[in-house]
């Protein structure tokens, strides 16, 4: 099986990478972390119309018609504007060293699950406590008691300790899972773009069957009706919560992979003339219409739970990992059959997380080979380069996978990658295209590869909309600012504290950085503003020789 390189062919691989393992923090983010937290739809909507896919567009035109990464492209677009790609791919970078963590906790979940009796549904294994309760035995639990599932999920699995300054060593069960997902993901992309387009069959279709597998026998459990109901209704008292707008952008641009150079990358594999423009409306409407599928199949598990153990909806769902390394294994252990769908759903997070984690590699591999394009693109260099990025990625992993590891993930996911940095980004990657390089002049840029004119609401969003929506609330978020706490109730220390900001800023800085050394270390000279802000192609720019390369990188890596 492979992808002809015409008619936009290397549009298919990412529009299944994205419709189906683009969504943030699997697809669970979705359902719980923008309906249950974040107030409903609201938020959401407002970034998908006025930010998301706007961006999304502005990101696959200018990697389909300038044929370069997320780093390379800014520079030919605008060089004072360079920082911005090269700020994004340390965010897709500092993503993919943690996000595949997640994949490694599925792993050995899923691991686990091959047992006739789910060994987080009792208290008699060796890393249970007196405190211990398990809802599926005759006992009584009281205000001292901790449910076996989550005893599995912090003493068996993260065997989590008292604070990030107590790393306790290293969690091996967890650091061979980890080492095995990036075997995996090495794998399935080291041949190029061809082979990992192979993988997105698997990993994205599959897992499709599954969620309607539990969706269907979701909704037949008692209790359903109940969830599906408290997902659907939104809690406008949550709408005034600044963590609310971050979450719904955060969202939106890690399930559209924007702002994080992939994109940009993946696009610029397309044919010249691909109508990517109609492919992306039906994009966004899989990619959305599939996160709020999701939430039915994951809502109307939640119902079961609450209706079988006497509780609200609300009480029983949690947010991020905890639903699916705690909420959902606990629904999963009240089904009828659980052995058989724990089995199920631990392989669709695996796929899903799979999926997403070749688009973050992909994406970050193709930007930096386009910055060395005579050294890294042919022979088997880009493979040894693949090797070495997953390799130092791994070993940063493991800082993740101690048993102070959870400690450190959260210091990556809510820093490093979070929604204010991909709203810093979004922001000048708008105002670039809109105000400099010119939205009238990307919109005949894009009428020259697909024969037609764009519709004028994507201008008016890159040139007012989306700066003001970006801008608007990362100036909320930086004013109403509060540090972060694990499971609300652990502290950070101080230094910890400073290293998240670290991560946060080590891509933010770039932007404003690189703009400075640009201006001072380019000569003066009558035309210096011309040759910082102007593009530095004409309109046909070696588009014949620049996809000569893209074909060259294909064929030679696809063998």
């Amino acid at each position: 099986m492979y992808i002809i390189v015409f008619n936009g062919a290397f549009l298919i691989p990412y529009i299944i990478f994205l419709i189906f393992g683009g969504i943030p923090v699997l697809f669970l983010e979705t359902a719980i972390g923008q309906y249950f937290r974040n107030g409903g739809l609201i938020p959401y909507i407002i970034f998908l119309i006025f930010g998301g896919i706007p961006v999304l567009f502005l990101e696959t035109a200018i990697g389909q018609y300038f044929r370069n990464g997320g780093i390379s492209v800014w520079q030919l677009i605008c060089p004072i504007s360079k920082g911005i790609g090269i700020g994004t791919i340390v965010v897709s970078f500092i993503l993919n060293c943690y996000y595949i963590v997640i994949i490694s906790w599925a792993l050995l979940y899923l691991y686990y699950s091959f047992s006739w009796v789910l060994p987080w549904s009792t208290c008699d294994n060796a890393w249970n406590t007196a405190r211990c309760w398990s809802p599926y035995t005759n006992t009584t639990a009281n205000e001292h008691s901790v449910n076996s599932v989550i005893e599995f999920w912090e003493r068996k699995i993260i065997q989590i300790s008292e604070g990030i300054d107590h790393p306790d060593g290293i969690q091996y069960e967890l650091a061979l899972t980890l080492l095995i997902a990036w075997i995996l993901c090495f794998f399935c992309i080291w041949r190029g773009i061809k082979s990992t387009g192979k993988a997105a069959y698997v990993t994205a279709i599959f897992p499709y069957f599954v969620m309607t597998a539990l969706f269907i026998r979701g909704i037949t459990l008692p209790g359903a009706g109940d969830g599906i109901k408290f997902y659907l209704l939104p809690d406008m008292s949550r709408l005034s919560d600044p963590q609310v707008w971050i979450d719904a952008g955060t969202q939106i641009f890690f399930s559209y992979a924007i702002a994080l150079g992939c994109m940009t990358a993946l696009g610029s594999y397309n044919d010249f003339h691909n109508d990517f423009y109609h492919q992306l409306f039906f994009l966004c409407c899989m990619n959305s219409g599939t996160s709020m599928y999701a939430g039915f199949a994951i809502f109307s598990v939640l119902g079961f739970m609450a209706h079988e153990q006497g509780l609200t909806v609300g009480q029983v769902a949690e947010s991020g990992p905890g639903l699916a390394f705690i909420a959902y294994p606990r629904a999963v252990a009240q089904m009828p059959g659980s052995t058989i769908w724990a089995i199920l759903f631990f392989v669709m997070i695996l796929l899903l997380g799979l999926g997403s984690q070749f688009v973050g590699v992909e994406g970050f591999i193709t930007s930096v080979v386009d910055i060395y394009p005579h050294y890294l693109r042919y022979g088997k260099r880009r493979e040894w380069f693949i090797f070495g990025t997953c390799f130092v990625s791994y070993l940063v992993g493991l800082l993740m996978v101690t048993r102070g590891g959870m400690y450190v993930f959260q210091l990556f996911d809510y820093y490093g990658a979070s929604g204010m940095c991909l709203l810093w980004f979004c922001f000048f990657e708008s105002i670039v295209i809109g105000w400099i390089y010119n939205a009238d002049r990307l919109y005949k840029n894009i009428e020259e590869m697909v024969g037609f004119r764009m519709f004028i609401w994507f201008k008016l969003c890159w040139k007012y909309f989306t700066p003001l929506l970006t801008f608007g609330t990362f100036s909320f978020y930086a004013i109403t600012y509060k540090p972060l706490k694990y499971n609300n109730i652990y502290v950070y220390p101080g230094w910890a504290i400073a290293f998240g900001w670290s991560l946060a800023l080590c891509s933010m800085v770039i932007v404003p950085l690189y703009a400075i050394y640009i201006w001072f270390s380019t000569p003066y000279s009558s035309d210096k503003l011309k040759k910082l802000f102007g593009s530095s192609q004409s309109p046909y720019y070696d588009k014949q020789e620049s996809n000569d390369h893209r074909i060259a990188n294909v064929s030679e890596n696809s063998l």
